[in-house]
């Protein structure tokens, strides 16, 4: 009787645990039922990164902060792509983060800044941001050792986006010489700033092919580019001229106002005096000199006997 029990008591537990693999089974098929169907769904579509028109990653090594390469990063969303457009990039995580993350309505238009989220990994942080227009820009400083004589930077475009269109420019550094980049860029025209710029079109880049820049140049001035293109003082002096203070210039005013005021015064009393002096005196009462008849006053001539009044 004991070993009919046991066996039945297997039986059922057997049963069991059968029973709950069929449920377990059943709600795994409906869920991944659902997320066919969720996937499928217009409103539902997983998130993708847009097609980029062009995409511009530019490098200035110590351009204005030392031992630093500034890299900007000026994309332009395709025309296709449906506004605002969700972007996720990343750039090095050496760069400590963006220091600018913006958006503008045209190439060089006005920029506004854009609110982006962050996630930091070991060797790279990732950002994402949603466009309102087409173009879009990411900036961020990348250390570079300037400690020896010939310096070396690298960066890498991991491919994050497609784009029909990836062009290279190189900021050179002033008084930087025997520069070599790779790829190979054009050839060097000079900017407005009166550096030296190298650029070239590489053309489409496919999703997730990557890019890397080497540059490797001299340099023994420790200052940026910014600093050595300072435009010099015509004094000799390294002393700075400054000139007067807020405080100065406004007593420097008070004391012009109120000389002015003085003059204005004076010059005022002065032309009134004159008018004055200028109008005749009406004559006094008196008698008249030749026949003493009395004389009424501002009379000129005596009214009994015609002679003139004195």
């Amino acid at each position: 009787m004991k070993n009919s029990a046991g066996r039945s008591g297997i039986l059922a537990g057997a049963a069991s645990a059968i029973v709950l693999l069929r449920i377990l089974v059943a709600l795994l098929a409906t869920a991944q039922i659902s997320a066919l169907a969720d996937e499928k769904a217009p409103g539902n579509v997983p998130r993708s990164d847009p097609r980029l028109a062009s995409l511009q990653v530019e490098i200035w090594p110590e351009f204005d902060r030392p031992a630093t390469a500034l890299v900007i990063l000026r994309g332009e969303i395709a025309a296709d792509v449906p506004l605002p457009a969700t972007v996720g990039l990343r750039i090095p995580a050496e760069s400590g983060g963006p220091t600018a993350v913006a958006y503008s309505a045209e190439p060089g238009g006005v920029s506004f800044n854009l609110k982006y989220d962050r996630r930091d990994a070991s060797d790279f942080i990732a950002l994402e941001f949603s466009s309102p227009k087409r173009f879009f820009q990411v900036e961020f400083y990348d250390p570079i050792d300037t400690t020896a004589a010939v310096r070396s930077y690298t960066y890498v475009w991991a491919g994050e986006l497609a784009t029909s269109r990836l062009i290279v420019v190189l900021q050179e550094p002033a008084a930087a010489s025997d520069i070599l980049i790779e790829p190979s860029l054009g050839a060097t025209a000079v900017g407005q700033d009166e550096l030296r710029y190298r650029s070239a079109d590489l053309g489409p880049f496919p999703l997730g092919k990557p890019l890397r820049v080497a540059l490797r140049y001299a340099k023994t001035d420790s200052r940026t580019s910014a600093e050595i293109r300072k435009p010099q003082a015509a004094s000799s002096s390294t002393t700075p001229i400054e000139g007067p203070s807020k405080k100065e210039l406004a007593v420097w005013l008070v004391a012009i106002v109120t000389v002015l005021a003085l003059g204005a015064i004076a010059i005022s009393k002065w032309m009134f005096g004159r008018k004055g002096a200028s109008k005749p005196r009406a004559r006094e009462a008196g008698n008249c000199g030749k026949c003493g008849a009395p004389s009424a006053p501002g009379d000129s001539f005596c009214s009994k006997c015609g002679a003139r009044l004195a």
